[in-house]
């Protein structure tokens, strides 16, 4: 009721104020006809925002906030996304159209009558003395008290009144959430510890000295909403009863491939994946690539392919500029970008997002032949995504499972088959290492992968047919996206000092501790050795085993011991060091 409480008085504060003035003519029928249109413009807005969020929230796991606007700012194509999901989700439209409706007949309910003959004086100090006394009340509801002490409700005192931390989301409400964030600023500077500790402990600037005899070419590719539970090489050892794989072509891929079972995302949308993947910067409350700090330079694995030579591209077959990959594409200094206008053909347009992955595959492998080598690709495919849909010469054969991205997400890998076929055919494939991850998770199915870590398990694999690389094996350690770009940068034979939070995990050197960090939105998610920490940006409130994925059994009112300690300072250390590189332009190394 706290939260539902402030953001009604967000909400309403106009319609508080203009509806409590000592005005003499705030009880004229014109007057409160004004009032109505203000009343239910402000308010229906707000309130359609939480029925968005009965079918977003399936995808984000989060409550919408300023990133989701921010991200919705950057599609070029709102008319269509709008079509399709006031068709897809036609019914959540109809109930908020009969729920609204209702509204406005219990408002029409309460009738407003002309007063005209109230005493100047009296009106006035009367209206006066109770403007101060709502005026209070609006106060103590915003702030979610009336003790001296206490600050402005926000997001993270939903987790107060919760056990399993994924839950703070009953409490909130979606208007809530957006207006506590539309200037929120989590990039806050903070001292917990010194350089010292971040340098030994944290290792922000790496420098490997691998000295591979020719450059190799680099393709990562980012499959939407492609996770982990999708993969049936990436759950040979879950013991998840009754699993089905629908990756048949990544399963065969990943016997002659270096796999790792136990990976997560940095962040919970697309664009946040970009960054955490190609330059190694997560996402936490507030999204890096939405911040006015995303516009610096930024050392990256382009930057580091620029300089050494390397012609690097980004595909992705979407309208250029959505998602806003163009715009931040230019940022790390990407050379060329291929989009759905150099594609250039719109018979293989899915009619919502760009074009099918099958086409656009083949269009990125014979634009890298006309490329000089070595070259970076990056390519961020699309088909897997809501509507989930396919083409329709695919639809009898991939019928999928229980989830409407299954059938996706089959197309999908036979698209990637597809495309490993041709490439194999080319004179650049045996000198290339292909790097094939996913952005974010989406739909669950099993009960595994609903538990709060799960939500971000995503996968990664690296596949090489030059056997000079070793890049076979299944690892089961810790990783997450921001591991990626070091990793290459070790592979491709860059000798130089670089910033980086992660780590190679191809030299898997044990000075380089491995961990995991992320955010549901309000909280910091950290993995280290045996235990999960949960953060809140100030005190530490959870830790669980690490095996404790659906975060059931805090271990916080038992002993902290040693390892726990040494964590949780981790913890602190990176944030500290991720906040000050961001804030004063430390990105470049």
């Amino acid at each position: 009721m706290a939260f539902d409480t402030a953001a009604l008085l967000y909400i309403n504060s106009l319609f508080i104020v203009l509806s409590i003035l000592p005005l003499a003519i705030n009880t004229r029928p014109g007057f409160q006809k004004g009032l109505t249109i203000l009343y239910f413009i402000t308010n229906l807005l707000a309130y359609a925002t939480n029925f968005v969020d009965i079918i977003y929230y399936r995808f984000s796991q989060v409550r919408s906030t300023k990133a989701t606007l921010d991200v919705l700012a950057d599609e070029n194509n709102k008319k269509a996304l709008f079509k399709h999901f006031s068709g897809a989700y036609w019914y959540v439209i109809i109930i908020f159209i009969l729920c609204s409706l209702c509204w406005i007949w219990l408002y029409s309910r309460v009738k407003i009558k002309p007063n005209p003959g109230r005493k100047p004086a009296s009106y006035f100090y009367s209206s006066v003395a109770a403007f101060l006394i709502v005026l209070a009340l609006v106060i103590g509801g915003i702030r979610g008290d009336f003790s001296h002490s206490t600050r402005p409700i926000n997001m993270i005192d939903a987790y107060k009144h919760v056990i399993i931390p994924n839950q703070g989301d009953i409490v909130l409400n979606t208007p809530f959430a957006i207006f506590r964030t539309l200037s929120a600023n989590n990039f806050k500077l903070e001292h917990w510890t010194d350089q010292n500790y971040i340098n030994a402990n944290i290792k922000p600037v790496k420098q490997y000295n691998n000295t591979p005899a020719v450059k190799p070419n680099v393709v990562v590719i980012i499959l939407e909403s492609m996770a982990r539970e999708y993969w049936g090489s990436m759950n040979r050892g879950a013991n998840i009863p009754d699993f089905k794989s629908y990756t048949p072509f990544l399963d065969s891929l990943s016997d002659n491939s270096l796999i790792f079972t136990n990976a997560y995302a940095n962040g919970r949308q697309s664009i946040h994946a970009m960054s955490s993947i190609l330059a190694g910067i997560p996402s936490f409350q507030t999204a890096f690539t939405s911040s006015p700090y995303a516009k610096q330079q930024i050392q990256s694995l382009v930057s580091v392919c620029d300089t050494m030579g390397y012609q690097t591209s980004f595909f992705h077959g979407a309208a250029n500029g959505s998602m806003g990959f163009q715009g931040f594409g230019n940022i790390l200094g990407f050379k060329n970008y291929y989009g759905r206008t150099e594609y250039n053909n719109d018979r293989d347009f899915d009619g919502i997002w760009g074009i099918w992955d099958e086409p656009f595959f083949q269009f990125m492998g014979k634009t890298l032949n006309t490329q000089k080598q070595p070259f970076m690709a990056t390519l961020f495919t699309l088909s897997s995504h809501d509507p989930d849909q396919i083409p329709e010469k695919y639809k009898a054969r991939f019928k999928g499972g229980p989830l409407t991205i299954d059938k996706c997400v089959q197309y999908t890998d036979n698209s990637l088959r597809l495309f490993f076929n041709y490439a194999k055919t080319q004179p650049w494939f045996n000198n290339t290492i292909f790097v094939i991850t996913a952005d974010h998770t989406s739909q669950t199915y099993y009960p595994e992968y609903s538990k709060a870590i799960n939500r971000f398990a995503v996968p990664i694999l690296f596949y090489s047919a030059n056997k000079a690389y070793a890049l076979k094996g299944v690892r089961t350690d810790l990783a997450s996206q921001m591991d990626i770009y070091p990793s290459i940068v070790d592979m491709i034979g860059y000798n130089k000092p670089f910033r980086s939070w992660g780590r190679s995990l191809i030299t898997n050197s044990p000075d380089e501790t491995p961990r995991v960090i992320n955010s549901p939105g309000n909280i910091y998610q950290f993995m280290q050795g045996n235990y999960i920490y949960l953060f809140d940006g100030k005190v530490f409130t959870g830790i669980f085993a690490a095996a404790d994925k659906g975060l059931e059994k805090n271990l916080m009112g038992g002993k902290i011991d040693s390892e726990m300690d040494k964590a949780m300072l981790d913890c602190k250390a990176l944030i500290q060091d991720y906040t000050d590189r961001i804030v004063n332009g430390k990105l470049k190394r």
